[in-house]
């Protein structure tokens, strides 16, 4: 026994958690021994095992290095720290990096004698590393979510990753139909692979593959906006489009009528991404729109989505009534489902019965009973709908009012007693009025079932690390709609700087909201089936902003530019 006590010095933790009586001697020499053969943290093969809890473990590593524990939970992390370290070391040591101030970087760890990580962390950075006590369980958590969000599970992948290209796994949630022989070209593979994954890098929401007369080009859109990146030889344009087909398991026979399909792509062992397939014959072959369907916009908060504060309570109250109807209004790629899956996340408790009808379901929302649409098979919404009512549902979700049938029926149900959500594609929230109105819904029934409207839009961000600050005259602020209140505080706009490659002027986008109660005098207005202007008036009365003074405040705020403001939201 004596011999094996020699031959095992436990590290700084270890003994603790031994001399404080939380884990036998034996027990942790054994851990010990299996965290140098497998080269993973002690502490990490302690949780696995629940031999002591994340809190006691904190506890007692706090306690007996003079540290304070810090509850990771609370506080937010800037993305820009966490690349400073590749995730290889991050989850090699299960260490953090959360805080960076001049030259000192603040790491989480749960072991805070685990000087290797530190030492290597410095190494990395060439920043003094310094530890703080973290909940193990917590941290490893922090860590998953974290690294998924900023790099998407390939924000480091070195450019000889992507020379693979012939390898990249289609998840199959189906039958796979036969690869056709003309698309099973080395090239063209390698080409499809490395424009999908090119587009997931950029954080594009869309690719488009167009075929012309005497060029075939392929284009993103990021940020919302279109940008060409590559133009292939004509020749390819066949082989390109059935390429994606047999991705998507459509017909590749089938050339002359448009089809809607959906690829999964396995870009990892633990990640994938989802893309929906559009497909449509246009003179010179067939044009191929791929949509990348984000399915980290299903955790995102409230204080993410860039609504003011007087916007953000309103949605809120109106979210949680027990019944009426929540409507999402603006045009395609405005950030709709985005906006109504953060109001299911927020309303999806285990008292609850959410069913949805989507077309596509982009995103699986544990908890949510979610209908796939299919025109071809007869569900539609109205449909689902109508089955619905009978599945005993406190909220449904409608993807699209598109008739005078659907909007019939979640009228209906916002009347007797349900939650409905749902989106239209109108302008605002007084054009959405009188639309419901239009295809045919009563006028009382508008007035008595809506309860919010939110129309929206989405804009890019300025770069804060690449803005130059603009003069402008109050002349010409009042002539841009600047209110008199906020002229005379004084604004402080920004536009964007000297764009380069790898700082650009923008980056990522901002929503822009109409967020419209539908207050008496506005239900009395509707049923005296007044016209969008009235309606309009009528809000601003109410206080209720436009998009356009939604858009003129993210101005204001440094957020956009007033550039970007116009081509939003300038007819």
């Amino acid at each position: 026994m004596a011999t094996q006590e020699k031959s095992i010095v436990l590290s700084g933790l270890a003994r603790t958690l031994v001399r404080g009586g939380h884990i036998e001697q034996e027990k942790a020499e054994e851990l010990f021994k299996q965290s140098q053969k497998k080269k993973t943290p002690f502490v990490n093969l302690v949780i696995e095992q629940n031999l002591v809890s994340s809190s006691t473990i904190a506890s007692a590593s706090a306690k007996e290095f003079g540290m304070s524990i810090l509850s990771i939970d609370l506080i937010d992390i800037d993305p820009s720290v966490v690349k400073l370290v590749s995730p290889d070391l991050i989850k090699k040591h299960s260490a953090l990096p959360i805080f960076k101030r001049g030259n000192r970087l603040t790491v989480a760890v749960s072991d805070p004698t685990n000087i290797q990580a530190l030492d290597e962390m410095k190494f990395a950075t060439s920043l003094n590393a310094q530890a703080v006590v973290v909940e193990a369980d917590k941290l490893l958590k922090r860590i998953d979510k974290i690294l998924e969000e900023t790099d998407g599970g390939l924000g480091n992948m070195e450019d000889s990753e992507f020379d693979n290209l012939d390898d990249l796994e289609v998840a199959e949630d189906g039958p796979q139909e036969e690869d056709d022989s003309d698309v099973d070209d080395a090239p063209v593979v390698r080409f499809v692979n490395k424009c999908l994954l090119d587009a997931i890098k950029k954080g594009a929401s869309d690719l488009h593959f167009e075929p012309y007369e005497k060029m075939y080009r392929v284009r993103f859109r990021v940020d919302g906006v279109l940008a060409g990146v590559a133009k292939p030889p004509m020749s390819l344009s066949g082989k390109i489009a059935a390429r994606i087909k047999v991705m998507s398991r459509l017909d590749v026979s089938e050339r002359r009528v448009p089809q809607d399909g959906r690829i999964k792509l396995k870009i990892s062992k633990t990640k994938s991404i989802d893309f929906r397939v559009s497909t449509c014959p246009t003179l010179f072959g067939e044009k191929v729109v791929l949509r990348i369907l984000d399915s980290d916009a299903a955790a995102l908060q409230i204080d993410q989505l860039g609504y003011e504060d007087h916007q953000k309570k309103l949605f809120l109250s109106n979210l949680i009534k027990p019944y009426g109807m929540f409507l999402v209004t603006g045009p395609t790629g405005s950030g709709k489902t985005v906006s109504l899956y953060t109001g299911i996340n927020i309303l999806n408790k285990e008292d609850i019965n959410i069913s949805t009808a989507e077309d596509p379901v982009e995103i699986n929302l544990p908890g949510v009973n979610q209908v796939q649409i299919d025109e071809k098979t007869g569900m539609d919404f109205s449909k689902a709908l109508k089955a619905f009512l009978r599945q005993d549902p406190d909220i449904i979700l409608v993807g699209e009012i598109r008739d005078i049938t659907t909007g019939g029926i979640a009228v209906k149900a916002a009347q007797t007693g349900h939650m409905v959500m749902s989106t239209l594609h109108t302008n605002d929230g007084p054009q959405t009025l009188t639309r419901l109105q239009d295809m045919g819904v009563q006028s009382f029934a508008v007035a008595t079932s809506i309860n919010l409207i939110t129309a929206q839009r989405l804009l890019r961000r300025l770069n804060p690390d690449n803005r130059v600050a603009i003069e402008m005259p109050d002349s010409a602020l009042k002539k841009e709609d600047f209110p008199e209140e906020m002229i005379k505080e004084g604004i402080n706009l920004y536009g964007p700087g000297e764009e380069t490659e790898d700082n650009p002027g923008y980056k990522g986008r901002a929503g822009i909201y109409q967020v419209m109660p539908i207050t008496d005098e506005m239900k009395r207005l509707i049923i005296e089936e007044a016209n969008a202007v009235v309606l309009a008036d009528q809000a601003a009365k109410e206080g209720i902003w436009d998009i356009r003074r939604s858009g003129l405040q993210k101005a204001a705020n440094g957020i956009t530019s007033l550039a970007e403001v116009n081509r939003v939201t300038v007819e």
